[in-house]
């Protein structure tokens, strides 16, 4: 510490020696600015004073004012110095104006000293303790003191220490800070004005006798998700009001739940303290620590935590105690809990979100409503062109073939008799045939993959081949609706209901000479196929709906079985059978007689037998890409990893996906599953839930070749080679296209996955990843040849590295960043991807790849239930690098991400940038997504493109 200026010559005029204690016991009281002294006040201050002429504040104390008698003799320094031998407590207030102006100006250096080396001390600890870990210690006040005085006490020494702790945590506690506290340590999240009246009627439904039963307690407060939580609560309340009771009154929970809802954050400290202390002794013991550690991560399903809460109690103690007395006091507590941000900003080196304070966006301006209007349906109109072209040429050749043939049979006799109705049958049937050939065009997914590769891309949007596919099977319904409709209901019963003169005039020639019943209508070969067909599409339809096809509608058995994918699947290939009625349905017509009019096999013709292809196609490769089981691994959250070998014509970019079959399983179902393995890797590899029946069963089967876990190793089930059980065969096909493949056109990835949803994007980290690498070897592969000075070897190398540069700058990543947020309910989920998530952390340094883990189980930050289990990952993870809930280098953030904020700083961060958002989960937060990057993409010139995962 440095000495203090302009007081040098004091110092050493006086005749105390260095190394002892000066006592200055007549020195009038600062107040809190440091500035105004008050002439009725005295403290007594205890300095040490170095060798170094440095100066260590030992104590600042009140002291108490007696009348002694001091002659005017004692002014001169000598006085002083005996005065201070004597260790008097007191000095009169008479003592001289020379005395009273060296005390005072002493007392003031001594407080801006001592202030000074509380900040200085302070930032040092911030500097080297959380980076450095354990040697904190070597810079800890305990030291510091034993330091300073080697012949105090080792307990007194460390009260001291711990005491002046606690002055700096005092004067730390800023507004800004207050106003962090006040939004922690919630113990009832929901803030609702009627919450009380929600806890009446919860006591009245749970009320027995007029009282509140302990055990109901959680669910009468609405803790029911956490009752052992809510009861440690209900002690700690009661233990508060010195009682230890099993049932409450209605006004005793009234008292209860106002201390709990109080917005003072100093009262919530209590309570949580209280709950920790249950000695009521004032202090919190490491076991202490350990039990709310363990009941906290018990409230949040996070049963690892509680594995090792013995770790992170003895973490949070070396953290809040460093003097070593065994307990931590409330103050402690409220230290952590407010210097929790400070703690995360040490952890922040796999993020690099901007902190603009504000966004000088053109869009944020007010504009009228007509302009505002304008601007959302030309973007609306730049989101969407691709497929409004595609959607409104196919409705205008619907229009064209329904009116076509609409005015075809109006010029036939038949129209006479059977009017308006025949003619939309027949219109309605020519849209039938262009829907049922066009409804294959989607599902060729070989001819798309290969499609989404040239220029047909920038125009035809291949990523929504699945809504165009249902989208003509909706068209199809209708179609069936009108014709099938119009014939059985409308121009059938005029048929035989007509005269014998109007038939004999206009129908004789197409129905023969007998006019024929209704019966005879529907049993003919015409009337056969068409109801055949309908039964069997409307099976396959609606056996492929959502709620059908992902369980969502619960049968009772034998029923069930008509839901889930595999009833979807086997359904859909009664199709074959419909394809072949509508050929000869086609043939046989009533109306129509000349062979090249009946169009139906030209229609279904070409896509049919590309169809064929494809599945031929998809026949032999699956025989040709023969792969071997490399590793088996069954991971927490029911998902099941397979890597296999690579066959070596098995060509794939980052977020493609393929089919994969289990003869085991099922020798006719193929699933499909993204490949989380980089295309640079010598193998394949995907992630599979159990989701439906055939994962499930598909589990089951790698389960039983699995071999339990040995002692000392993890508890998964794994497999590999060596397995002396054999692996079941499987077998793959693809690579197929997806949205996620085309992120090289992109500035900026924004990659949102949620649980399983996260595969896709995998693979794309892994080469993003890789790509990194190897431009930073191209880098120096440069470097160092620039600086090579060599002139002659330089001549001799210049060609090749001509040769080279062309192929190495089109290679050249046009991604800059990409930000991959993952969201999961599930603590055992990080396992999936631990060791990507670790290689990331530690191969990109330029920070190109921004890791968000979100856990969803875990309370929202500021409850009460999650507010130690925040502190605990805080700490560990500045200190250790490590994240407690995932394992990994990556931080956990809790509950559900703010994607209004995500796309705001994304948008602050990467102004003019194209960004490319990915998206594979639940169609809710599709939709949510979806409206932010139109939201967004309105308010400057920043365009965020969005894309969903389709299978």
């Amino acid at each position: 510490m440095r000495e203090i200026p302009g007081h040098e010559r004091r110092w050493t005029s006086d005749t105390v020696s260095s190394s002892k204690d000066l006592t200055n016991e007549s020195s009038p009281a600062v107040t809190d600015s440091g500035s105004n002294f008050v002439s009725e006040e005295f403290v007594e201050v205890i300095l040490d004073l170095q060798d170094d002429d440095t100066i260590i504040l030992r104590s600042v104390e009140p002291a108490t004012v007696i009348n002694i008698d001091v002659p005017d003799s004692m002014e001169t320094p000598s006085s002083v110095t005996s005065t201070s031998e004597t260790r008097s407590p007191t000095m009169r207030r008479s003592t001289s104006n020379k005395f009273r102006q060296f005390s005072q100006e002493l007392k003031a250096e001594a407080v801006a000293k001592a202030r000074q080396f509380s900040q200085e001390l302070k930032a040092e600890l911030r500097r080297f303790s959380w980076s450095h870990g354990h040697a904190s210690r070597a810079f800890s006040p305990a030291s510091f003191f034993q330091n300073g005085n080697g012949n105090a006490n080792g307990v007194d020494s460390a009260l001291a220490a711990r005491a002046l702790r606690r002055q700096r945590a005092q004067l730390d506690r800023t507004r800004s800070s207050a106003q962090k506290a006040l939004r922690g340590l919630k113990f009832i999240s929901n803030n609702k004005t009627n919450g009380w009246s929600e806890v009446e009627n919860n006591f009245a439904k749970l009320t027995k006798d007029g009282y509140l039963h302990r055990s109901d307690f959680a669910q009468c407060i609405g803790m029911k998700d956490s009752k052992e939580f809510a009861l440690e609560l209900f002690d700690a309340l009661s233990r508060r009001r010195r009682l230890k009771v099993d049932k409450i009154s209605k006004e005793e929970l009234y008292e209860y739940w106002s201390q709990i809802t109080d917005q003072s954050f100093d009262s919530r400290l209590q309570i949580f303290f209280d709950m920790v202390d249950k000695n009521e002794d004032g202090r919190i013991a490491e076991e202490e620590v350990k039990e709310i550690i363990m009941l906290s991560a018990s409230a949040n399903k996070l049963s690892r935590l509680k594995e090792q809460a013995e770790e992170y109690a003895a973490l949070i103690m070396e953290e809040l105690d460093p003097e070593g007395l065994g307990y931590i006091e409330l103050w402690q507590l409220e230290t952590l809990l407010l210097q929790k941000d400070t703690y995360l900003n040490y952890s922040q080196a796999l993020s690099y979100t901007s902190q603009a304070l504000s966004q000088n966006l053109q869009g944020l301006r007010k504009r009228s409503s007509i302009k505002r209007m304008s601007t959302i349906l030309v973007y609306w109109f730049q989101e969407n062109w691709k497929r409004i072209w595609v959607l409104a040429l196919w409705i205008l050749v619907m229009i064209g073939l329904f009116l076509w043939k609409f005015y075809q049979y109006k010029q036939k006799s038949a129209f006479q008799v059977m009017g308006y109705c025949l003619l939309t049958a027949k219109g309605a049937a020519e849209t039938l045939k262009f829907n049922m050939a066009l409804i294959l065009l989607p599902v060729c997914r070989n001819t798309i993959t290969c499609l989404r590769s040239t220029k047909l891309s920038s125009f035809v949007p291949f990523d929504d081949n699945i809504n165009f596919h249902k989208t003509v099977a909706a068209a199809i319904v209708t179609g069936i609706i009108l014709h099938a409709g119009n014939h059985l209901v409308c121009d059938f019963p005029k048929l035989i209901h007509a005269n014998s003169t109007d038939y004999q005039k206009y129908l004789v020639n197409d129905f023969g000479p007998s006019k024929p019943r209704y019966i005879d209508l529907v049993k003919g070969v015409e009337g056969v196929t068409g109801l055949i067909m309908v039964i069997l599409m409307a099976i396959a339809f609606t056996l492929a709906t959502r709620w059908f096809r992902r369980s969502l509608i619960k049968l009772p058995k034998p029923f069930d079985r008509l839901t889930g994918f595999n009833a979807f699947w086997y359904s859909h290939h009664l199709l074959v059978i419909v394809y072949i009625l509508l050929v000869i349905h086609g043939t046989f017509l009533f109306l129509v007689h000349k062979w090249y009019s009946k169009t139906t096999w030209m229609y279904l013709a070409v896509p049919v037998l590309l169809y064929a292809g494809e599945r031929t196609l998809r026949f032999f490769r699956s025989g040709l890409y023969t792969v071997r089981l490399l590793k088996v691994a069954i991971y927490p959250g029911n998902v099941l990893t397979l890597q296999m070998s690579k066959p070596p014509q098995f060509r794939y970019k980052s977020g493609q996906y393929m089919f994969v079959q289990c003869p085991a399983v099922s020798p006719f179902e193929w699933h499909p599953f993204s490949i989380t393995s980089a295309p640079g890797d010598d193998y394949l590899s995907i992630h599979i839930r159990q989701l439906g029946d055939w994962t499930q069963e598909l589990k089951r089967v790698f389960s039983e070749a699995c071999e339990r876990p040995e002692a000392g190793k993890s508890g998964l089930l794994r497999a590999d080679e060596n397995t002396k059980t054999s692996l079941p065969k499987l077998l793959i096909d693809g690579p197929y296209g997806a949205p996620a493949q085309d992120y090289r056109k992109y500035d900026v990835l924004l990659l949102v996955g949620l649980g399983i949803g996260a595969t896709p994007f995998i693979s794309i980290l892994k080469d993003l990843l890789k790509n990194i690498v190897k431009m930073e070897e191209q880098a120096d592969l440069v470097s160092d040849f620039s600086g090579n000075s060599d002139t002659s070897a330089a001549t001799s190398e210049q060609p090749a590295l001509n040769k080279i540069s062309p192929k190495k700058r089109k290679s050249t990543l046009r991604t800059t960043n990409a930000y991959f947020y993952w969201v999961t309910r599930e603590q055992g989920s990080f396992d999936w991807f631990k060791g990507v998530m670790n290689e990331v952390a530690e191969l990109d340094q330029r920070g190109v790849i921004e890791m968000h883990n979100y856990l969803t189980s875990v309370y929202e930050e500021g409850d009460a239930r999650s507010a130690l289990i925040t502190m605990v990952q805080a700490l560990n993870h500045a200190k250790n690098g490590v994240d407690i809930v995932s394992g990994t280098r990556v931080r956990t953030h809790f509950a559900r991400p703010n994607w209004k904020r995500v796309f705001s700083k994304t948008l602050t961060k990467h102004a003019n940038a194209r960004i490319g958002v990915f998206y594979c989960g639940a169609p809710i937060l599709a939709k949510e997504l979806s409206k932010l990057c139109k939201e967004f993409n309105q308010k400057g010139t920043t365009k965020f493109e969005f894309h969903k995962e389709h299978f």
